[in-house]
């Protein structure tokens, strides 16, 4: 087989990461106890706050629990405390102490890709927070290069196949974001593979956009092994 450049996605595609994020929400909603909106309703304007916040801030667990903070401070129907927001910002101070789970199929996985491809790992968020799960999930000896970015946008995916000398025609994103891993990637020019994860962070949901490139849908990650 042809060797490839293999791009991959870290969070909810290597290990989980948003599932944290969920249950530090669940404990902010049911501690705002709001009297007249669902959390549903409550997540919306979280999703609002977190929009904002992004393109400031980026991403990471201090920056979602200073969106939490915000989000407290508009719909708190008593009067705010120090002593609450401090409670708020700890549930999103808990995630970095949430043990490590790599997904199932991962490590056997790039194990076997890493010796016949090239293999990428890239990164969107809070470089020390993401350098820190990196080293504690175990996986970083299986690639070749390791890249950490503030957003995954068409540009981002240019740069990384210039830098590393890619021939997009044999460079495939493997991710599980439409948004910041399939769509900006086959926008640049690459191949996509995309694996969907139940638990994906609503903000990273979109519409799949099929560029030039090829776009594989596989239901798990250890299926990389048939195609590659």
């Amino acid at each position: 087989m042809i060797s490839q450049h293999l791009i991959f996605d870290a969070d909810d595609t290597l290990w989980e990461n948003n599932i944290y994020f969920e249950r530090a929400f669940e404990e902010f909603a049911d501690y705002l106890g709001h009297s007249t909106l669902s959390p549903q309703e409550v997540r919306a304007v979280l999703d609002e706050i977190e929009l904002a916040n992004i393109k400031i801030h980026g991403y990471g667990s201090l920056n979602f629990g200073r969106n939490l903070r915000q989000c407290y401070q508009r719909l708190a129907e008593r009067e705010v405390c120090e002593d609450d927001l401090c409670k708020v910002v700890s549930f999103a101070e808990r995630i970095l102490e949430c043990p490590m789970e790599v997904i199932e199929g991962v490590p056997e996985t790039l194990a076997y890709l890493a010796e016949r491809h090239d293999l990428t790992l890239f990164t969107k968020g809070h470089p020390d927070e993401q350098k820190l799960k990196i080293d504690r999930s175990g996986l970083g000896r299986h690639f070749a290069h390791t890249a950490i970015v503030r957003e995954k946008d068409a540009p981002a995916y240019a740069a990384l196949a210039a830098e590393r000398g890619m021939n997009h025609g044999r460079a495939w994103m493997i991710g599980n974001s439409p948004k910041s891993d399939i769509n900006p990637a086959m926008q640049a020019g690459l191949n996509a593979v995309f694996i969907p994860h139940p638990q994906t962070w609503a903000l990273e949901k979109q519409e799949i956009v099929k560029g030039e490139g090829t776009l594989l849908v596989l239901e798990r990650f250890a299926d990389l092994r048939k195609e590659f």
